[in-house]
């Protein structure tokens, strides 16, 4: 899983091969170059899902090969994922979101989502953001690396086992970057982290 920067180890086609030699799935959470994902799941020989972070503006076209999880559900090896692109809008770009206009796309994939809750106890295993929740991770004094508040209703109703995000740096290892809120594992992966799922298979 990668966000935000690129990580010069990780150009290194020996190096990641030894090191991520059993990764299934490369799943980005935005503001990464096309050509370096592309770039990472040709290497690993593994499929990619993304969605855009407010600097992906570029992406349509040209677009990195994979499945955009925006708005979606897609399911790899029995494990679903899930997608809601963007930042909190601080410029009007391209893929940046209000509160009100986050809420609408939550809205939007909640009755999938509710539906799936009533059917595994889950409604998805891995939510996929660029953005974190409001007041997770987030920095509230930095307009642009606010978090969306429609996220803890996301997590409240819909109660995926995990929502990762990037957007918000993590080179300081003081800062957080796991959080448990309510029935969710909120995981900052900027700018990259191995994920193993196997036990929710």
């Amino acid at each position: 899983m990668v966000s935000d920067h690129e990580v010069p180890q990780l150009l290194n086609v020996e190096y990641l091969k030894q090191q991520f030699s059993d990764v299934d799935l490369l799943v980005s959470c935005g503001d990464m170059p096309a050509g370096y994902l592309e770039y990472l799941s040709t290497v690993l020989m593994v499929p990619l899902f993304y969605v855009r972070g407010n600097h992906d503006t570029r992406y349509v076209p040209p677009q990195p090969g994979g499945d955009d999880l925006h708005l979606r559900i897609k399911t790899f090896n029995g494990i679903s994922f899930a997608g809601l692109e963007g930042s909190i809008n601080y410029n009007n770009g391209a893929v940046q979101y209000t509160d009100i206009e986050m809420l609408v796309n939550v809205l939007k994939l909640t009755p999938r989502l509710l539906l799936r809750r009533l059917v595994y106890g889950w409604g998805v295993d891995v939510m996929v953001t660029h953005s974190p929740p409001k007041g997770i991770h987030d920095l509230p004094d930095d307009y642009a690396h606010r978090g969306f508040r429609s996220f803890r209703w996301l997590m409240r109703w819909a109660r995926p086992r995990y929502l990762i995000h990037g957007h918000v740096d993590t080179w300081d290892n003081r800062k957080t970057r796991e959080t448990v809120f309510r029935h969710t594992t909120v995981l900052n992966i900027n700018p990259y982290m191995v994920l193993d799922l196997s036990d929710i298979k």
